[in-house]
Protein backbone atom coordinates (compact mmCIF):
# COMPACT_ATOMS: atom_id res chain seq x y z
CA UNK A 1 0.00 0.00 0.00
CA UNK A 2 1.23 3.22 -0.99
CA UNK A 3 -0.26 6.42 0.56
CA UNK A 4 0.25 10.12 -0.84
CA UNK A 5 -0.86 13.17 0.94
CA UNK A 6 -1.03 15.99 -1.30
CA UNK A 7 -3.61 18.07 0.97
CA UNK A 8 -1.56 18.71 4.10
CA UNK A 9 0.99 18.33 6.77
CA UNK A 10 -1.04 16.06 8.92
CA UNK A 11 0.24 12.30 9.40
CA UNK A 12 -3.26 10.27 8.25
CA UNK A 13 -0.82 6.82 7.54
CA UNK A 14 -1.49 4.71 10.90
CA UNK A 15 -5.33 4.81 10.44
CA UNK A 16 -5.29 4.42 6.72
CA UNK A 17 -2.83 1.53 7.08
CA UNK A 18 -5.58 0.08 9.50
CA UNK A 19 -8.17 0.15 7.63
CA UNK A 20 -6.91 -1.19 4.73
CA UNK A 21 -5.24 -4.02 6.57
CA UNK A 22 -8.46 -4.65 7.44
CA UNK A 23 -10.23 -4.51 4.09
CA UNK A 24 -7.66 -6.92 2.71
CA UNK A 25 -7.88 -8.89 5.90
CA UNK A 26 -11.72 -8.87 5.46
CA UNK A 27 -12.18 -8.80 1.68
CA UNK A 28 -9.73 -11.91 1.66
CA UNK A 29 -7.91 -9.80 -0.56
CA UNK A 30 -4.01 -10.76 -1.58
CA UNK A 31 -1.49 -8.75 0.19
CA UNK A 32 0.53 -8.53 -2.58
CA UNK A 33 -2.20 -6.18 -4.63
CA UNK A 34 -0.73 -3.11 -4.12
CA UNK A 35 -3.39 -0.24 -3.92
CA UNK A 36 -2.23 4.00 -3.53
CA UNK A 37 -4.21 6.12 -1.42
CA UNK A 38 -3.76 9.76 -2.60
CA UNK A 39 -5.38 12.46 -0.40
CA UNK A 40 -5.58 15.77 -2.01
CA UNK A 41 -7.58 19.08 -1.92
CA UNK A 42 -10.98 20.00 -2.99
CA UNK A 43 -9.94 21.77 -5.71
CA UNK A 44 -8.01 18.57 -7.38
CA UNK A 45 -10.75 16.19 -6.51
CA UNK A 46 -12.80 18.23 -8.55
CA UNK A 47 -10.57 18.42 -11.21
CA UNK A 48 -10.42 14.92 -11.56
CA UNK A 49 -13.92 14.37 -10.89
CA UNK A 50 -14.67 16.98 -14.17
CA UNK A 51 -11.82 15.48 -16.48
CA UNK A 52 -12.71 11.48 -15.68
CA UNK A 53 -16.58 11.85 -14.51
CA UNK A 54 -17.80 15.08 -16.79
CA UNK A 55 -18.93 16.40 -12.80
CA UNK A 56 -17.90 19.55 -12.30
CA UNK A 57 -18.04 19.76 -8.60
CA UNK A 58 -16.38 18.57 -5.67
CA UNK A 59 -16.42 15.04 -4.50
CA UNK A 60 -15.29 12.93 -1.25
CA UNK A 61 -13.85 9.82 -3.23
CA UNK A 62 -12.54 8.94 -6.53
CA UNK A 63 -11.25 5.52 -7.44
CA UNK A 64 -9.44 4.16 -10.48
CA UNK A 65 -9.16 0.40 -10.21
CA UNK A 66 -5.90 -1.06 -12.31
CA UNK A 67 -5.92 -3.59 -15.17
CA UNK A 68 -2.25 -4.44 -13.97
CA UNK A 69 -1.73 -8.29 -12.01
CA UNK A 70 -0.32 -6.84 -9.13
CA UNK A 71 -2.50 -3.58 -8.58
CA UNK A 72 -5.85 -2.88 -7.24
CA UNK A 73 -5.51 0.95 -8.34
CA UNK A 74 -5.46 4.40 -7.45
CA UNK A 75 -8.40 6.12 -4.64
CA UNK A 76 -8.24 9.63 -4.48
CA UNK A 77 -9.45 10.98 -1.68
CA UNK A 78 -10.45 14.90 -0.85
CA UNK A 79 -9.12 15.93 3.17
CA UNK A 80 -11.09 18.54 3.23
CA UNK A 81 -14.33 17.50 1.93
CA UNK A 82 -13.72 14.25 4.11
CA UNK A 83 -13.94 16.74 7.25
CA UNK A 84 -17.14 18.83 6.19
CA UNK A 85 -18.15 15.02 6.03
CA UNK A 86 -17.78 14.24 9.06
CA UNK A 87 -19.37 17.46 10.64
CA UNK A 88 -22.18 16.95 8.90
CA UNK A 89 -22.86 13.05 9.98
CA UNK A 90 -21.70 14.12 13.43
CA UNK A 91 -18.73 11.55 13.40
CA UNK A 92 -15.12 11.58 14.14
CA UNK A 93 -12.81 12.74 10.67
CA UNK A 94 -11.46 9.22 11.63
CA UNK A 95 -14.40 7.53 11.21
CA UNK A 96 -14.81 9.44 8.24
CA UNK A 97 -11.71 9.02 6.52
CA UNK A 98 -11.41 5.30 7.36
CA UNK A 99 -15.14 5.33 5.72
CA UNK A 100 -13.98 6.36 2.78
CA UNK A 101 -10.70 4.48 2.52
CA UNK A 102 -12.74 1.55 2.69
CA UNK A 103 -15.58 2.45 0.19
CA UNK A 104 -12.65 3.45 -2.46
CA UNK A 105 -11.15 0.17 -1.76
CA UNK A 106 -14.17 -1.74 -2.39
CA UNK A 107 -14.37 0.01 -5.65
CA UNK A 108 -11.08 -1.33 -6.08
CA UNK A 109 -11.34 -4.65 -5.89
CA UNK A 110 -14.89 -4.62 -7.72
CA UNK A 111 -17.68 -4.13 -5.56
CA UNK A 112 -20.12 -1.59 -6.49
CA UNK A 113 -23.35 0.27 -5.76
CA UNK A 114 -25.10 0.83 -8.77
CA UNK A 115 -28.16 -1.69 -7.97
CA UNK A 116 -29.86 -2.25 -4.44
CA UNK A 117 -28.54 -5.75 -4.39
CA UNK A 118 -24.82 -4.58 -4.90
CA UNK A 119 -25.42 -1.94 -2.97
CA UNK A 120 -26.62 -3.51 0.15
CA UNK A 121 -23.60 -6.21 -0.71
CA UNK A 122 -20.97 -3.48 -0.57
CA UNK A 123 -22.67 -1.42 2.20
CA UNK A 124 -22.54 -4.35 4.37
CA UNK A 125 -18.95 -5.13 4.05
CA UNK A 126 -18.28 -1.54 4.89
CA UNK A 127 -20.05 -1.42 8.26
CA UNK A 128 -18.37 -4.85 8.97
CA UNK A 129 -14.82 -3.63 8.66
CA UNK A 130 -15.83 -0.40 10.40
CA UNK A 131 -17.25 -2.51 12.65
CA UNK A 132 -14.35 -4.40 12.85
CA UNK A 133 -12.28 -1.57 13.47
CA UNK A 134 -14.44 -0.01 16.38
CA UNK A 135 -15.19 2.93 13.62
CA UNK A 136 -19.21 2.87 14.49
CA UNK A 137 -21.67 6.25 13.81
Amino acid sequence: MNIINLANEENYQPLIKRALKKAYKKTLTPKKKVINIVLVTNEKIKELNREYREKDEVTDVLTFPSDEENELGDVFISVYKTLEQAKEYGHSFERELAFLVIHGFLHAIGFDHQDSSEAERMFTMQRTILDALDLRR
